[in-house]
């Protein structure tokens, strides 16, 4: 039961983006489009959950052990770099049009600091390796289901009269604003 209030938690309660504020940048870039938020979100869930299992891995038998914790931001920087060039070289060869579409989001992943953040927050409550994964994974689930109901709230105000200066970036930080807002409304869900 509990694995399943921290996978539920990090969705809704601990959203990556709206409640933990990580990951703004491709949160507002890749959100003007289903299809291209839709997109971002698999990348990301995939660095996401391959990140942890590679920094968890690295920061118990390699860092710790050895005394190493001063280099884990170097290591982990490292690690997600690899893993998001890994990515990026996939999309360019077997889906094109997407990798087109995120555009400078896709290497922007490297330092997004919602992976980062992710990896270190995992270190820090000292999670298992099945429990950082599943967290890691609902974390990326969060950050895609973030980005797909921007999309969605974009898409439908592009349809509506605005005025001059609420048009695009000024719109969509508000929205982000009241979304925050109504995803706080699940913080007592979690006790």
């Amino acid at each position: 039961m509990e694995i399943f209030q921290l996978f539920i938690a990090a969705i809704f309660v601990n959203n990556i983006v709206l409640a933990q504020y990580l990951g703004n940048c491709p949160y507002l870039g890749c959100s003007k489009e289903k299809s291209v938020a839709l997109g971002m979100g698999g990348a990301v869930i995939f660095v996401i959950v391959v990140s942890t299992l590679c920094t968890w891995l690295m920061q118990r038998y390699v860092l710790a052990p050895y005394g190493l914790g001063y280099l884990q931001t170097i290591v982990f920087i490292v690690v997600i770099a690899s893993l998001v060039q890994f990515v990026e070289m996939f999309l360019k060869k077997m889906v094109p049009p997407l990798y087109a579409a995120l555009g400078i989001f896709l290497p922007l992943i490297t330092t997004n600091c919602a992976v980062m953040g992710l990896a270190i927050l995992v270190q820090r409550e000292e999670y298992d390796l099945m429990t950082s994964l599943l967290y890691g994974l609902a974390s990326g689930m969060g950050f895609t289901l973030a980005l797909l109901l921007m999309a969605g709230i974009r898409e439908r105000l592009d349809t509506c009269r605005l005025p001059k200066a609420l048009a695009g970036t000024p719109i969509a930080l508000i929205m982000a604003g009241l979304m925050s807002l109504a995803f706080m409304g699940f913080k007592g869900m979690a006790q």
